[in-house]
């Protein structure tokens, strides 16, 4: 339902505002640098037959993919000057550790860096987990450890804290299917050249990886046969990606002594409270109860010494990128090379960064906004917020296939929407968390068990609607329906090179408007987040014939993207990605609706040759300036809600009549849909 997923300790998706004032450039001087539309531009493409190879195409010709990524695009251009920005602030901490968060940054810096350490300890900081493991004798003990192995990971399912989907004011927790080393359920079972490739070389991967743990080669490979089957057993009970997107069915409240029955071969109180969740747990909420009923079975059918090499491989898995260069280019040449067609791995500098970002990525924003937010910039995109909400009210009321019932409930909850722009006005209290002079994986170790312990925390208290799941230098958004807000970190505006005030108002409509603001504030009535009212419980408010309505308009999008191939005969799945398309194209209608207002619309003033209603079309597209290696591709139309960055643009375009009158598009133009197959929702 966001742009990306929410906060956790594995995410690193980091960016930077440049919105700053980094001198005083003149207008003469902004003016006479390369547009940052025009640049991008290749004009042997015609835009009525692809337009997003038409905006972006001249760029994508003359910037390869660097060898140590899987795509390239405007994301990476904003990240590579973060992380220049953030590499200084670390090494200002190392030589000025003057407060606890300085003493922090450093510490982890310096820890992450010092290879020598890193590759003489080789697999010493797990090496008591795997004795624990080896020293197991019954299925009990080793659900033990696989409770406390689960903090930070999700070996055998996912456990995390968040609201009650249908009682927001509520923290609770919540299981959910997980426990697999492939990608998701569909890389156990489709036949596919592509993923049967990957499948065929998963199990010497799983070896090898078994054997840094001091199994022979032998019985390593008849260790990860095991461990794959075992996998494969909880993959065949776990649902498929477009079938986690239904709130209502994948919500399922019940006390602990329910969920006992349903999979009686695990002790679920005792599982919960060995992971530190020791008060107002009698309750939890179950996503797919189907995949703990085979969890459970799998607990008696498979062989205690398949479990225990399962949790060792979980182990590594999830540790390896801490661990020596050995273990972790193993890992890279599986997850990296293979599934997403990296290469090389980034430089250590490099990981290091993302790896910080995820433990206290707040820490370093507080540091970050310091220097690098122009308050002038917040200002003017909170001021577009409220243009953009104002568009879709407009929207909604003269919408003719919703009551009038329907409608005043939508319009209510879009008054209700709060916004986060920027960066926090509270921000995280890292002082708890340990992080010292000892190894990396010690910090990281560290950082989780803080990061689990936060979440606990939050368990019986009300809810802080006032928290980011997000750093201010994320190039990122998101929309959470259960607190019915949109989260705008200060990295998301950035156009990389440019300070704000040099951007013209059509590039900022189309960039931030549309592919950000407006797409983030549909989310709250696309598929699934029209399903959540005003105050962000799960529960309708519509009525079921506007219900019907909604999901037959909605059922023209399916089909529409479920007709686009992406890479060999790879098609994307419209149901899966149905709320991202739906943000898209509502973004883009609310983005153009708001834009019409300026005066740069009314002037129509070309710059650097370009009407400024081609510039907003220009400007949405160069969000997703953006191309990707074929495997990755792959793995992405397997596994993310989101549609490929070309089909962000070239799909949604297609519904928007605007775009026909700006672009001349006829029948037999590429971009072309006839008005009756067109999307009309919102």
């Amino acid at each position: 339902m966001i742009k990306s997923m929410l906060h956790g300790v594995g995410i690193a998706s980091i960016a930077c505002f440049m919105a700053c004032n980094e001198g005083g450039k003149t207008a003469d001087t902004a003016s006479s640098q390369a547009d940052a539309l025009a640049s991008l531009v290749d004009s042997t493409v015609n835009p009525a037959q692809d337009f997003f190879d038409y905006a972006n195409g001249g760029w994508i010709k003359n910037n390869p993919i660097p060898p140590e990524y899987s795509a390239w695009g405007i994301g990476n251009l904003v990240k590579e000057e973060l992380y220049k920005r953030l590499r200084t602030i670390n090494e200002k901490a190392v030589e000025n550790p003057n407060d606890p968060t300085s003493r922090k940054i450093a510490a982890f810096w310096k820890s992450g860096m010092d290879s020598v350490r890193i590759n003489a300890d080789g697999i010493k900081p797990i090496e008591a987990q795997l004795k624990a493991i080896d020293a197991a004798t019954t299925p009990a003990e080793l659900l033990k450890l696989a409770a406390v192995q689960n903090i930070g990971t999700s070996v055998m399912c996912g456990i995390y804290i968040g609201q009650d989907a249908k009682n927001s004011e509520v923290i609770s927790v919540q299981l959910m299917q997980g426990g697999l080393g492939l990608p998701n359920r569909d890389y156990y079972f489709n036949t596919d050249p592509r993923t049967t490739k990957i499948r065929e070389a998963y199990p010497a991967h799983v070896a090898a990886m078994l054997q840094f743990t001091g199994l022979d080669s032998e019985a390593a490979k008849a260790a990860a046969a095991n461990v794959i089957q075992l996998e494969t057993l909880l993959a065949k009970s776990s649902r498929k990606l477009e079938a986690l997107r239904d709130p209502e069915a994948n919500y399922h409240k019940m006390p602990v002594k329910q969920l006992n029955k349903l999979s009686p071969n695990i002790d679920w109180d005792a599982f919960i409270k060995q992971q530190g969740i020791t008060q107002f747990a009698d309750t939890v909420i179950v996503g797919q109860p189907e995949f703990f009923t085979a969890l459970s079975n799998a607990i008696t059918s498979q062989p205690l010494a398949t479990w225990k090499n399962y949790l060792k491989w979980s182990l590594m898995n999830s540790n390896a990128a801490m661990l020596s260069d050995t273990i972790a280019n193993t890992d890279f040449a599986f997850y990296g090379k293979l599934l997403k067609g990296q290469e090389k791995q980034k430089p250590r500098w490099k990981r290091v960064l993302d790896t910080e970002e995820a433990a206290m990525g707040e820490a370093l924003g507080q540091l970050f906004v310091k220097e690098f937010f122009n308050a002038t910039a917040k200002k003017r995109y909170e001021n577009m917020v409220e243009e953009i909400r104002g568009a879709l009210k407009t929207r909604i009321e003269h919408l003719t296939w919703m009551s009038d019932s329907t409608k005043q409930k939508a319009l209510y909850k879009l008054s209700k929407i709060s916004k986060k722009v920027g960066y926090p006005d509270k921000w995280k209290d890292f002082s708890a968390m340990d992080i010292k002079e000892q190894s990396y994986a010690a910090n990281i170790q560290a950082a989780q068990l803080w990061w689990h312990q936060y979440s606990v925390n939050k368990l019986g208290k009300p809810v802080d609607r006032t928290e980011w799941d997000m750093t201010p230098q994320t190039y990122n958004a998101y929309y959470n329906p259960s607190n019915n807000e949109i989260v705008l970190p200060a990295g998301i505006f950035t156009v990389p090179g440019k300070r704000d005030e040099e951007l013209d108002d059509a590039l900022v409509y189309g960039y931030a408007g549309a592919s950000t603001i407006g797409h983030e504030i549909t989310h709250g009535f696309d598929d699934e987040g029209r399903q959540f009212d005003a105050v962000g419980n799960l529960k309708s408010w519509w009525t079921k014939e506007d219900e019907k309505k909604f999901n037959e308009r909605a059922a023209v999008m399916i089909k529409q993207f479920d007709n686009y191939v992406v890479v060999d005969s790879l098609r994307i799945n419209g149901k899966a990605t149905l709320g991202e398309n739906i943000a898209d194209l509502g973004g883009i209608l609310l983005g153009w609706d708001a834009f019409q207002k300026t005066e740069q619309f009314k002037k129509g003033e070309k710059i650097a040759g370009y009407s400024p209603a081609q510039r907003y079309f220009m400007g949405y597209s160069l969000g997703w300036l953006s191309h990707t290696k074929k495997e990755d591709l792959a793995r992405k139309v397997m596994t993310d809600v989101h549609s490929p960055a070309k089909f962000r643009v070239n799909g949604p375009f297609s519904d928007v009549d605007a775009f026909y009158e700006v672009y001349g598009v006829k029948p037999g133009d590429g971009m072309y849909r006839a008005d009756s197959v067109r999307v009309r929702i919102w």
